[in-house]
């Protein structure tokens, strides 16, 4: 037997232990004070619960940067008869986090994927336009989207959604784009967030919240070594090759970028770490 025995066996017993908490129950944290005419972050949300999962970012713009963070539910999933229970569950869990809920339709916007763009260019279009309305309403500081490789069709769908919606905003509109993963990862992300225990747990419990979907399969539970991975591999990917990883516990991967003059630019060499100690509002100026 060595250490490392018992560091898997406690692993696997808090793993198992986590199963039978309760979900969707807990009373919101304490909430920071917004201004009204604070600067806005849309986060656009292929499916209900993404803005937990990878929302790190999300969190930390609001609760750092002090900016209204409005989550666009872009889809309610496919399963027609769970679109309206994933709406309220969707709500119950912007509520406990503290994000403002915007639903882009009533039962969300339907056949978001790379293959309606290429065969049905008119409920495309359709679909760009509800995108480009939202951003030219609330004028953005900050868009939160998927990335284009995120395997599933409806994330890549919605990366290319609000990438067609940008094309269509005045040359002069501009804004930093951050792009998520999770179900595929970015061979070139330039950001590794870090997140504190206090927000990945709020993370987690907000996530409770989409409670048939947690009881299906429950992922809520794995996104501690999921972020702790992350900063074994961001310390390679975003710190470079052969760096030495950061004193992380827990991290989020992203790709940063800024819209400008009609296209999505880096504005800045190689990759950034951000820890908990410093304010992410530095990093959009």
């Amino acid at each position: 037997m060595t250490p490392y025995h018992q560091l898997v066996s406690d692993y696997a017993r808090l793993l198992k232990q986590g199963r039978s908490f309760p979900l969707g129950t807990f009373g919101p944290p304490p909430r920071v004070e917004i201004a009204p005419d604070a600067p806005k972050a849309l986060f656009f949300a292929p499916h209900p619960d993404d803005e937990c999962i990878v929302g790190g970012m999300a969190v930390r713009l609001m609760r750092q940067a002090r900016m209204n963070l409005i989550n666009v539910a872009v889809t309610l999933g496919s399963n027609k008869e769970r679109q309206q229970p994933r709406l309220r569950e969707l709500q119950n869990a912007c509520d406990y986090l503290g994000f403002t809920l915007l639903p882009t339709a009533p039962n969300g916007l339907e056949k978001i994927s790379p293959k309606t763009r290429e065969q049905d260019p008119k409920h495309w279009a359709d679909c760009v336009k509800v995108i480009k309305d939202i951003i030219e309403k609330h004028q953005p500081k900050v868009v939160l989207c998927p990335h284009d490789r995120d395997w599933n069709g409806t994330h890549i769908g919605t990366h290319y959604l609000v990438m067609d919606a940008l094309k269509q905003m005045p040359t002069s509109f501009a804004c930093y784009i951050v792009e998520t993963e999770f179900w595929g990862a970015m061979t070139d992300p330039n950001l590794m967030v870090e997140m504190s225990a206090e927000d990945l747990s709020d993370m987690i419990a907000a996530t409770t919240f989409h409670v048939e979907e947690v009881k299906r399969n429950p992922y809520h539970l794995l996104l501690p070594p999921w972020m702790m991975d992350n900063v074994r591999r961001g310390g390679e990917v975003v710190g470079g090759q052969g760096g030495a990883a950061p004193d992380y516990a827990f991290a989020v991967l992203y790709r940063l970028r800024k819209w400008s003059q009609g296209q999505a630019k880096r504005f800045f060499e190689g990759g950034k770490q951000v820890p908990v100690s410093m304010n992410v509002a530095d990093l959009f100026g």
